[in-house]
């Protein structure tokens, strides 16, 4: 393991652990409020939530599994031109704005206001084009070996990017007035 690997598992350990704490608190500060976070969602579709969450958890194990263990950093051109380097920005992107989408939505439930609103709107676009970001980048690898774990994290990253851009981003905002 490189370097720059080392560091990009130092990036996601601690972005996860900000997700998850985010998670933590915002459930430890709001004792038996999580089903004001789903708003109006209900029945079916929160069922279809739920199994695309597990999906999207699978899918982000495929491909930091593959940008982790399968890739040389040195050897990583993106587009022909951008280097391993990229996938910091991508990861940075991907788990500071998820470790927001909690606090800002308590924040709103508690107040509701217009700011706050397009704060959420804010940190969850970003989030779903950071994980566009991430397809793009993994399709435009020169090198696509080894095969079989490339395009398992080709389909875990595009799981992912549905997941955060078209449920999260567009769906549950939609939805959750």
């Amino acid at each position: 393991m490189s370097i720059s690997q080392i560091l990009l598992l130092i990036v996601n350990i601690f972005g996860g652990a900000a997700v998850i704490g985010s998670y933590v608190q915002g459930f430890i500060a709001h004792p038996g409020s999580a089903d004001v976070l789903w708003g109006n969602i209900k029945g079916p579709v929160r069922s279809v939530y739920s199994v695309s969450m597990i999906l999207s958890a699978l899918g982000y194990f495929a491909f930091i599994y593959f940008i982790l263990f399968r890739v040389v950093p040195s050897e990583v051109k993106i587009a022909g031109i951008i280097g391993y380097d990229l996938f910091f920005v991508i990861f940075t992107g991907i788990l500071l704005f998820s470790s927001l989408w909690m606090p800002f939505t308590y924040s709103y439930v508690g107040t509701p206001n217009t700011g706050t609103w397009i704060a959420i709107r804010a940190v969850l676009f970003l989030v779903g084009l950071s994980s566009c970001a991430l397809v793009w980048a993994l399709l435009s690898l020169q090198s696509k070996l080894p095969a079989i774990p490339y395009w398992l994290a080709v389909v875990g990253s595009g799981y992912f990017a549905f997941h955060t851009t078209i449920l999260d981003a567009f769906l549950w905002p939609a939805l959750y007035k």
